[in-house]
């Protein structure tokens, strides 16, 4: 999509209402965000919770993916820029949580959260 000039003062203005476009991401992004919470709260397998974690890390994504693209124009790519980090964090977080899944599965032979409170030293 290509963007909309600067009017003719030089000045980007902020539109008067949101557009049914942004609605449609915001609304999207919030059934994203509360699944993922849902599912980290709820659920009692620690993949499930890293799943949740993931679906709340991407509708963040989402969000700042389209107040930039709505935003006042031109703008720098600070949404795109923020969204790429949170993928690379999102990456580190998965590959550090399946690890520590994996090494208290081998010890505990389950994945069920509730059973995970002899973790002594």
């Amino acid at each position: 999509m290509a963007r909309t000039p600067l009017p003719a003062g030089g000045t980007p203005t902020l539109p008067e209402t949101m557009t049914p476009a942004l609605q449609l991401f915001l609304i999207v992004s919030a059934a994203l965000f509360c699944i993922g919470l849902l599912a980290a709260l709820s659920r009692r397998h620690a993949i499930f919770i890293l799943i949740g974690i993931e679906m709340m890390l991407a509708a963040a994504g989402i969000n700042f993916i389209a107040f930039w693209r709505f935003g006042p124009q031109p703008a720098p790519p600070t949404g795109v820029m923020v969204t790429i980090f949170a993928i690379a964090i999102a990456a580190a977080e998965a590959a550090v949580g399946l690890a520590l899944v994996m090494a208290v599965y081998r010890h505990y032979r389950t994945t069920n959260v509730d059973q995970f409170d002899q973790l002594k030293g």
